[in-house]
């Protein structure tokens, strides 16, 4: 049975984002029909939790208040011909990507859980995190993960 949209109140949470870089290369493989494969190469991450500069942040906070760790090292042309494992495959230039996963914990019936959340979830429980104003937290499919967070008026 599927089970969706359980709101829940709770005093007791806290987020986390983690924000990575990684370097990617794509090895074309010249044809139109099927992607080039791809390769990750260096990766850096760093966790952030409710808004606070973790130890390691090098940048940040961003436009959206977000840290990041260092840049990871740049694939050379050593390590990304090395995996070149077939002859039709051409690398392009190496690529930097960032990600961010935003998670939420929090207590339900005595139980400390933690599920995936949003960005828009993580920036209202990073503005009421200091004070632990209550929130109605909007769960979604399964209670896996917490699709809305919204401060409970007194």
């Amino acid at each position: 049975m599927l089970v969706g949209c359980t709101p829940v109140n709770t005093a007791n949470y806290s987020a986390t984002a983690k924000t990575t870089y990684v370097w990617r290369v794509e090895y074309d493989n010249g044809s139109d029909r099927t992607p080039g494969r791809l390769e990750d190469f260096g990766t850096t991450s760093l966790i952030t939790y409710n808004g606070v500069k973790p130890d390691g942040a090098v940048t940040g906070p961003d436009e959206k208040g977000l840290f990041w760790p260092k840049l990871p090292p740049k694939p050379n042309v050593d390590e990304i011909e090395k995996r070149n494992t077939a002859y039709n495959e051409e690398p392009k230039s190496p690529l930097l990507h960032k990600n961010v996963t935003y998670k939420v914990t929090y207590d339900r019936e005595g139980q400390n859980v933690t599920v995936p959340t949003n960005y828009d979830v993580y920036r209202t429980i990073v503005k009421n995190a200091k004070t632990q104003t209550p929130l109605k937290f909007t769960l979604g499919v399964d209670d896996n993960r917490v699709e809305k967070a919204v401060p409970i008026s007194n």
